[in-house]
């Protein structure tokens, strides 16, 4: 099948939206998919305000209908809500084309801390770009329960993946871990103001906090809190190697949909230790027990009090975690991708 893909997250960017979407777009063309990607590489772009990393097409509607006419693609998938996800609903919807999208990130709260501003103001927009879509791949069943009562009841379930092959408890830890002392307490993913890293950051557990990552906030957390071992962006097998060598891993943020880092963690056979929120309480579960209970033994702890989820997923079985880690396969993630893509033979059932 010829599916488009159209998404303004993309390489360089590094974060778990991009490492998803182009694990997808390799796993499709490995199975005989043929894929059109439009992304912001092939536009004249400027920084997002507040999100640099994110680059958005300038006067992109043209060009991104050319493309899309000149593809003639059997599936639409609109991965975000940037400038060229609104020029691709444009072109689907005046066509008369169904297509999906996915709802990655909470914006509104994105927006929301870094302006001061509530939250529900942004929503409407989100709403308004969803709400003609065949179906929204979400996720979790907590992010579909949230979008249901902003009335986006068409969700699909796109969980995430790992690569099984690269995050094992088997790798050899990173050796500049090796003269820190332990226990090694991990942080993975953007260094910026929504992850929270602070509250991480300023636990009390003893130890070294070890941050793997860039971001706008990282020069000023560096200098806050200087016993903190700050590592840059890393990737590939000596990503996987400080994950090897962690005893624990943190995620303190608050907002996020998901949290692929976690799977990677759970995978390398590392416990994680979070607050009690949506993303947490999907992966890990409530009783730390992984989604549902399924896994048993103690996979981690979520709490309040990220200082006692630290503590208390210091003392988890590594062996389960990898168990758990396991269950999440880039083939099942692409498997639920392709099910929920809106196919030739379906048409759009919402207006805009």
């Amino acid at each position: 099948m010829k599916i488009a893909l159209v998404s303004d997250a993309w390489a360089p960017q590094v974060n778990g939206v991009v490492r998803t979407l182009q694990t997808t777009v390799a796993t499709l063309r490995g199975r005989g998919h043929e894929i059109e990607t439009i992304t912001p590489d092939g536009f004249r772009t400027i920084a997002c305000p507040t999100y640099p990393e994110i680059r958005l097409a300038l006067g992109c509607n043209r060009a991104v209908a050319d493309r899309l006419d000149r593809a003639a693609p059997d599936a639409v998938h609109i991965a975000t809500e940037g400038s060229l996800g609104w020029a691709a609903r444009k072109w689907c919807l005046a066509h008369g084309r169904p297509f999906t999208t996915s709802f990655h990130t909470r914006f509104p709260d994105y927006v929301a801390m870094r302006t001061g501003l509530p939250a529900a103001w942004f929503w409407p927009i989100l709403e308004r770009f969803h709400r003609p879509a065949h179906a929204i791949m979400v996720a979790t069943e907590t992010l579909s329960a949230e979008l249901a009562a902003h009335g986006l009841p068409q969700t699909q379930r796109w969980s995430r993946g790992v690569d099984l092959a690269l995050f094992t408890p088997g790798n050899a830890p990173h050796p500049k871990l090796a003269a820190l002392k332990g226990p090694i307490q991990l942080y993975v993913g953007r260094v910026a103001v929504e992850k929270n890293i602070e509250a991480f950051l300023a636990s009390r557990v003893p130890g070294t906090k070890v941050v793997v990552g860039d971001g706008p906030a990282r020069a000023m957390l560096a200098r806050r809190f200087p016993d903190a071992v700050f590592f840059g962006a890393l990737h590939g097998v000596e990503l996987a190697s400080v994950y090897a060598g962690a005893d624990v891993f943190v995620f303190p943020s608050l907002t996020d949909t998901f949290g692929l880092v976690m799977i990677e963690a759970l995978a390398s056979g590392v416990p994680v230790a979070a607050f009690p929120v949506p993303g947490p309480l999907d992966v890990i579960g409530g009783m730390g027990r992984g989604a549902g209970g399924r896994a048993g033994a103690q996979i981690g702890a979520l709490r309040d009090d990220l200082d006692a989820a630290i503590m208390a997923a210091l003392s988890t079985d590594r062996s389960a975690c990898a168990a758990e880690g396991r269950r999440y396969s880039w083939d099942a993630c692409t498997d639920q991708f392709y099910a929920a893509l809106a196919k030739p033979d379906e048409s759009l059932a919402r207006a805009a």
